[in-house]
């Protein structure tokens, strides 16, 4: 099933496109990474989504209800966690989750106990009484996500969630999105921290310019940007003879000799390159000792397609 449908959204401001006829769709189940360089359209995107901005055309569906139709619904589904902290500094830890708690309409014994397990949850069961001015940034980061999960919500919306954190405190939260989801909570994460998306994402949406320009798994993505199979085989042997063939292989796109018995080898993206490549080594009586892949981080594929790092301006 579909938690949420993007169809055709656009937000002007002026005569800016900030979001340009966005179209997707996010599975329920899903760790949904969404990038983009500063300027792109994923504050915009993630505003409308949650209804805190209201789109200048399209309409977004969470869980099949309209965002324009029904956005009481919507937000009954949704538990935010803004990149600005949202919590009171002069109210209790409690008290501040059981503020949120009864917005959403929990009262008495289950309000009590929404309250404790999302403390639980996050670690801060044991400081409920006390008042956040007294935490730690990490801390406060961890009570925000408290505020947004004590209802249980079909969609989580995690926007910059450790920006500012210490490294323990990142590790708990990127650990509590994998419990979440577990549970069965389908999460958006943005982050300008790519390792932190490439840990925990199913699937990643690259935003530029107000449009997705990337969507799939990584190796997807490496795929769309172009980026070749590279593979290192470690060799019992090295013939010159064997590497001139390989380097005239129309299916091996770079065969270089790393160290004495090592290959850096490009495929091209045709089913049968390895099996040629492996033909070849056969051919030559060269006995393969290792073979690895060299993975393409999501740092790089970023730079690919957008030209631009994740914290570049413009």
């Amino acid at each position: 099933m579909s938690m949420v449908v993007f169809d055709e959204v656009v937000k002007k401001y002026d005569a800016a496109l900030s979001v340009n006829h966005l179209s997707l769709v996010i599975e329920e189940g899903e760790i949904f990474g969404l990038l983009g360089p500063n300027g792109a359209g994923k504050s915009t995107t993630i505003h409308i989504l949650a209804g805190l901005l209201g789109a200048s055309a399209g309409d977004v569906r969470v869980g099949g209800h309209s965002i324009r139709k029904e956005p009481l619904a919507v937000k009954r589904l949704i538990g935010l966690v803004p990149q600005e902290l949202a919590i009171y500094e002069t109210l209790t830890a409690e008290e501040n989750v059981a503020f949120f708690a009864k917005l959403y309409g929990l009262r008495g014994s289950l309000l009590r106990e929404r309250v404790a397990e999302s403390l639980e949850f996050v670690g801060l069961l044991d400081r409920a009484k006390a008042k956040p001015a007294t935490f730690s940034g990490g801390m406060k980061r961890r009570l925000n996500i408290a505020c947004a999960i004590m209802h249980r919500p079909k969609l989580i919306i995690m926007d910059e969630p450790t920006v500012g954190i210490d490294p323990q405190s990142r590790n708990h939260i990127l650990d509590s999105v994998r419990t979440l989801n577990k549970l069965g909570s389908t999460v958006i994460y943005t982050s300008h921290y790519m390792e932190e998306v490439e840990a925990i994402s199913t699937r990643v949406g690259i935003m530029d310019r107000g449009r997705l320009i990337a969507l799939g798994t990584k190796e997807e993505l490496r795929k769309q940007s172009g980026q070749e199979e590279k593979l290192l085989l470690e060799l019992d042997r090295m013939e010159e003879t064997m590497l001139m063939e390989m380097r005239e292989h129309p299916r091996l796109r770079s065969v270089m000799v790393t160290d004495a018995q090592t290959l850096e080898v490009v495929l091209d993206e045709s089913t049968t390159a390895l099996q040629d490549l492996l033909f070849i080594l056969h051919k030559h009586g060269a006995a393969l000792l290792k073979l690895s892949r060299v993975e393409t981080d999501l740092e790089s594929l970023f730079l690919q397609l957008t030209g631009r790092t994740l914290r570049d301006r413009g």
